[in-house]
C-alpha cells in the first residue's frame, strides 16, 4: 500500500514485493510434495495399477519380489529400503529448505 501511495505502478510492485516473498513458499512446497509423488507411485506400482510392464518402477520390483520371498527375501528389502531413503532425503531436504527460507530464522 505503500508503494501505491507513493506512486508505483503494479508491474513493479509485483516483481519488486509479491515475487520476492512468494518464491520460498512455492520452492519449498514443490520440494516437499516431490516424496508424495514418488510415494504414491510406488505405492500404486506395488498395487499393479501404476506404470505398466517395460517401466522399471520401485514398486513394480517390490510386488514381483513377493513370488520368492522365502528364498530371495533380499529382493524385497531393496526397493523397500532405497524407496524409504529417497522420500526421508527429499523430506529432510525440504525441511532444510522451510529452515533456510524462513524469516524468523534470519539474525
Amino acid at each position: 500500500m505503500a508503494s501505491r501511495a507513493a506512486g508505483a505502478k503494479g508491474g513493479w510492485i509485483i516483481t519488486k514485493h509479491l515475487l520476492p516473498n512468494c518464491i520460498s513458499v512455492v520452492i519449498i512446497s514443490t520440494a516437499l510434495q516431490i516424496p508424495n509423488a514418488i510415494f504414491t507411485e510406488s505405492y500404486l506400482s506395488f498395487l499393479g495399477l501404476g506404470v505398466n510392464a517395460p517401466m522399471p518402477s520401485l514398486g513394480s520390483l517390490a510386488s514381483d519380489a513377493l513370488n520368492g520371498l522365502a528364498s530371495y527375501p533380499y529382493r524385497l528389502v531393496i526397493p523397500a529400503l532405497v524407496i524409504s531413503l529417497i522420500v526421508l532425503s527429499l523430506n529432510l531436504f525440504g525441511d532444510g529448505l522451510r529452515d533456510a527460507f524462513d524469516p524468523k530464522l534470519r539474525k
